[in-house]
């Protein structure tokens, strides 16, 4: 059954829900107007990755309206609303500009999404530089060679900060002398040890050995991803592997990301993983980490921030996280480091609904110039950052303190809160007066070094961090982008989500099952995974791998 006559059918369904909810929330108005303000236009935007109000008042803000005679109205999800993407092609109600995430896959399948290649011939020059070699993966598919999206991830670049695929505190680091884990082994090793000196925090609580966010779509982020990094070295494609030749199985039926989730099995069962890993909530995980008890991690820098920074404003630095480059055993080789390429499939794209496309293709063209980087990365010149007799960008120590340990910077300045989910150039990147696009250059971060953090470079003689990681130039760019990203046929998308509901409450019910329980545990999951369409997944992901790689040939 082709994608598009299944589409109709769940659309269907849908528009009798929205039907029969009758007086529910009405998406955001349509159209873009002239606002009171002299030339100033505003164009609605739904941000899916968005969850709290955005009143496009912040210094960064104003600055955009000022230079581009554009101003936001932007609408974002309600609690798990999962649905609004759904419910606005029910009713035929959409935003100028739209940033769905997974979801661009019903809109592109709808015809909601219009075709920008005209308008960034016409008035994108600066779109066309930043994507550069790139720019032709934006084109959907070898058959459809239209530019729905804008990528929302960074365009090239390096890393010179990373969480790694594991978090320990430097308090157990120091402990350790040091050494860097080279196996689960050794790093289960290192979390006991510390645990039988340390049961306790300063404040007299029980320290955790490591825990996991596992309660909602965090999952992924700290019981899916870290099994795949760790376990097969392979980088960030979602729930799936691809080998060499181009083709895609579901992670989890690996037997070593299977033995990976036997180690947790042993770690919950000896009291090493948290026993509440899979029914907190999020909040209830950030404030742990907070609390300075969680000695480990797997998980992500922008996952666990927020608790950090607590821990940093609390003066508590040796219970802040250094990232590492775990594997399960010597010969994986920690992916970290990897340029995947662009990360297309998840962007901004322009609705049908638009009256004004030029306008928001303008706007967009102008996040893109180096001006525009510029601003949103950087904020308000003599405000958030100086420039020096050389021409060089600086931001001064008190600006750099704010944005590492203040959780509302971002949001109160404007600085970054406006450069995702639009274009942006990636770490490292450098604009034409030499100057990075980004504040998180090699310079911002050393100079956001606490002691903890520059006591461990000096141990291990680096400059950086990430030095201890295999290097950027040791992967190869692969030939597809990053799978997690990519805009799928609903077909596709309906199994999955299925397979991603069964993975995670089977992968919890293996994690915490009996250690003689485990197996039988794991089998179970795998057939409930191919009586779901695990297979025809399979081959539909590899068929759409295979036409990114024609696109570009």
């Amino acid at each position: 059954m082709k994608a598009k006559k299944i589409y109709s059918i769940i659309l269907t369904a849908v528009l009798a829900v929205g039907m029969m909810a009758g007086c529910g929330k009405e998406a955001s108005d349509n159209k873009g107007s002239k606002s009171e303000e002299s030339g100033v236009t505003e164009l609605t935007f739904y941000n899916a990755d968005l969850q709290e109000d955005d009143p496009w008042t912040d210094p960064v803000a104003e600055a955009l309206t000022k230079a581009t005679g554009v101003k936001l109205k932007t609408d974002h999800p309600v609690g798990e609303d999962k649905q609004k993407i759904s419910l606005m092609i029910a009713e035929q109600k959409f935003p100028d500009i739209i940033y769905a995430k997974g979801d661009a896959g019903s809109l592109i399948d709808a015809g909601v999404l219009i075709d920008m290649t005209d308008l960034i011939e016409q008035y994108g020059p600066n779109i066309k530089k930043m994507y550069g070699d790139e720019f032709d993966k934006l084109k959907y598919s070898k058959d459809d060679p239209s530019i729905y999206q804008l990528c929302s991830y960074d365009m090239g670049g390096t890393k010179f900060e990373d969480a790694g695929t594991a978090q320990v505190q430097f308090n157990v680091l120091k402990e350790n002398d040091y050494q860097i884990p080279k196996s689960l082994e050794e790093f289960e090793k290192m979390i006991k040890d510390y645990l039988a000196a340390h049961p306790k925090t300063e404040d007299g609580m029980d320290n955790i050995g490591f825990s996991l966010s596992a309660s909602d779509w965090h999952w992924m982020i700290t019981l899916g991803n870290p099994a795949g990094y760790i376990a097969e070295g392979a980088p960030d494609n979602g729930q799936w592997l691809v080998d060499e030749n181009g083709n895609a199985k579901f992670k989890f039926t690996s037997e070593k990301v299977r033995e990976y989730f036997k180690w947790m099995n042993r770690m919950y069962n000896q009291g090493i993983l948290d026993s509440e890993f899979a029914t907190q909530t999020h909040d209830d995980y950030i404030a742990k980490i907070a609390s300075g008890r969680v000695l480990a991690l797997f998980d992500t820098m922008w996952d666990y921030q927020d608790g950090e920074k607590i821990l940093k404003q609390d003066g508590k630095l040796g219970q802040t996280y250094c990232g590492l480059p775990l594997g399960m055993d010597e010969n994986v080789k920690v992916p970290t480091m990897m340029y995947q390429g662009l990360a297309t499939g998840q962007g901004v794209g322009i609705t049908t609904a638009c009256e004004n496309p030029e306008a928001a293709i303008k706007f967009l063209d102008y996040l893109c110039s180096d001006e525009g980087q510029v601003l949103v990365n950087w904020g308000i010149k003599d405000v958030n950052y100086k420039v020096d007799e050389n021409g060089r960008r600086y931001r001064e120590q008190e600006e750099i303190d704010a944005s590492a340990n203040d959780k509302n910077y971002a949001k109160t300045t404007g600085v970054s809160f406006h450069s995702y989910p639009f274009p942006r150039y990636g770490v490292g990147m450098m604009d034409s007066t030499g100057n990075s696009y980004r504040t998180d250059s090699k310079e911002d971060v050393l100079a956001k070094y606490n002691e903890e953090q520059k006591a461990a470079c000096k141990a291990w003689d680096v400059e950086l961090l990430l030095d201890i990681f295999p290097q950027q130039d040791e992967f190869e760019t692969p030939d597809f982008p990053p799978l997690w990203a990519l805009s799928k046929p609903v077909e596709f998308d309906e199994i999955g989500n299925k397979l991603d509901e069964i993975s995670q409450s089977q992968l919890v019910a293996c994690v915490t099952a009996k250690e003689s329980d485990f197996d039988a545990t794991y089998d179970k999951m795998l057939k409930e995974l191919v009586d779901s369409g695990m297979n025809d997944a399979a081959d539909m992901l590899t068929d759409i791998i295979k036409d990114k790689i024609e696109v570009l040939k």
